[in-house]
């Protein structure tokens, strides 16, 4: 099933809910389901067919009706974030030839940039009218149908882009199986208690509005706030009775450190889904303190989508008893659909307890890497996905990462994981955040860096923190040094971003290593 399947029994169950709403308009699941005929026939109208159709908008219900629409037309949807910048985004849409975007109206003075763009043969305005570009409410008709287009599996639905960590982002195709297998995983996984009421604040292109898809067919309003500050984030979840929210977790530590965070009341939560980004144990305990028995934790990447591993909220609840407390660390173990190991340098699975790259296999796989064959086979070695992660799985099956393959730290000949440092020094209740890197050293070859974000109005010496780090993980992998900053650099989706902190140290370097 399409995503536009799962939507359509949502409308067949719950034609008069709240579908979509901003908190001021909301739009019903047969509002909705019209307007997404309209929106598809207007796509196959323009006679490009199966095309690859951009949206670039803020987080707003026109641009998440007009995704469902693309799905309805039989199009492709590139995603976009709006918070990137405008150069990026046009690189993706370039990159992966979009035919066609729609923009919202914040984005009508780079109309021309992007209509100039090789692929693009139309531009259209989501939400507003100007004499220069069409708007997508002037061109549809709402008593359109669009045909029951024949589809499998196999078939292109997404292309979303890799994080682009290591240069420029590959373009990862997502399937029809990809997110029939993911909504099947999240039902199965994590069923929702009625019809949910989803709180998107992250934006709809990434993980917040993957996770909204698979609610649909129960009915789900999905309510769309951008731009919102993190104290009006906890009075929507309780003046829209939320039931269910993603939040990256540098957005959770900034919630924890608002003064105001205990006076709203989060009973209605059920699932309050992180990942993205490991996670502080010490900032999960709090985070579960405040907001309930509700954090959710799932593992996944572009191009292994969103819940390849699943720790729920009784996981949670298990790992502060006492002797447990070790999986607070825990991504969780394996989601139903979803096979994962570990796996050495040479393609052997590895035993329990050891530290190798985690690999994938299961229906939550990409298809591809949009025309990167050389890509795609390095990703696919010895028959499994390889995710860049470096973990380990204990005896009961969850799973521990441990950092990234290219973040490992070599120093003085020991191989050094930042994750576990960074559990530590996230445990100091005046550090909002950190990211610890090596950086160059003529005796050490790399030494261990710790680069850390304050709490407002905290104060703690690169003494303490060094100390802290001897004390629980030993002089080897004690930070060497720790780096100030007022605010770490972070990427649209909020990931610290350690390879601009690391260049900062490495560059003109031939080796960096």
């Amino acid at each position: 099933m399409r995503i536009i399947d799962f939507f359509d029994r949502g409308a067949e169950r719950f034609p008069d809910n709240s579908c979509v709403s901003d908190g001021v308009q909301s739009w019903t699941y047969s509002q909705v389901q019209a307007l997404s005929h309209g929106i598809g026939a207007t796509i196959r109208s323009l006679g490009v067919g199966d095309c690859k159709v951009a949206v670039l908008s803020p987080n707003h219900p026109l641009a998440y009706i007009a995704v469902l629409g693309i799905m309805r037309a039989g199009a492709v949807w590139v995603t976009l974030n709006a918070k990137a910048t405008i150069a990026e985004n046009e690189a993706i849409i370039e990159d992966m030839d979009a035919e066609v975007v729609l923009i919202h109206s914040d984005y009508l003075a780079h109309a021309g940039r992007i209509a100039a763009l090789r692929a693009v043969r139309n531009v259209i305005c989501l939400d507003a009218s100007d004499h220069e570009v069409p708007s997508l409410l002037n061109l549809i008709d709402v008593e359109a149908r669009v045909p029951d287009w024949p589809d499998s599996g196999l078939r292109a639905q997404v292309i979303m882009s890799s994080g682009g960590t290591t240069g420029r982002p590959k373009g990862v195709v997502q399937t029809v199986r990809v997110y029939e297998t993911m909504v099947a995983t999240f039902r199965l996984c994590a069923p929702p208690n009625g019809c949910p009421r989803q709180l998107l604040v992250a934006p709809m292109s990434h993980a917040a509005g993957a996770i909204s898809w698979s609610y649909l067919a129960d009915g789900a309003e999905t309510i769309l706030l951008p731009n919102v500050k993190p104290i009006d984030i906890l009075k929507a979840i309780e003046v829209y009775s939320v039931t269910h929210i993603f939040l990256p977790p540098t957005l959770i530590y900034v919630l924890l450190s608002l003064d105001e965070i205990r006076d709203f009341k989060y009973s209605s939560l059920q699932n309050l889904f992180y990942a993205a980004a490991p996670m502080s144990s010490e900032k999960l305990r709090e985070a579960i303190d405040v907001f309930g028995p509700v954090l959710t934790q799932t593992y996944g990447q572009a191009e292994a989508n969103m819940i390849c591993t699943f720790m729920s909220p009784q996981d949670h609840i298990e790992a502060l008893r006492p002797g447990h407390e070790h999986r607070l660390l825990s991504c969780g173990r394996a989601s139903p659909l979803t096979r994962v190991e570990i796996m050495s340098e040479d393609g052997s699975l590895m035993p329990c307890d050891e530290v190798g790259e985690i690999v994938l296999r299961g229906g939550l796989i990409m298809g591809e890497y949009y025309r990167r064959p050389d890509a795609t086979e390095d990703a696919s070695a010895f028959g499994w996905h390889h995710t860049g992660d470096l973990g380990r799985k204990d005896a009961d099956g969850f799973v521990y990462i441990v950092g990234r393959k290219r973040d490992m730290i070599i120093s003085g000949g020991f191989n050094i994981f930042p994750g576990e440092i960074e559990q530590v020094v996230w445990a100091h209740p005046a550090i909002r955040d950190c990211a610890v890197i090596g950086i160059p050293d003529e005796k050490w070859g790399e030494a261990v860096t710790a680069v850390v974000e304050l709490r407002e109005g905290a104060e703690v010496s690169a003494e303490e923190i060094i100390a802290l780090c001897k004390l629980e993980l030993g002089s080897i992998k004690a930070p060497k040094s720790v780096i100030f900053e007022a605010s770490l650099p972070r990427s649209p989706v909020g990931k610290v971003l350690k390879k601009d902190i690391r260049a900062r140290f490495w560059q003109g370097r031939e080796r960096q290593i």
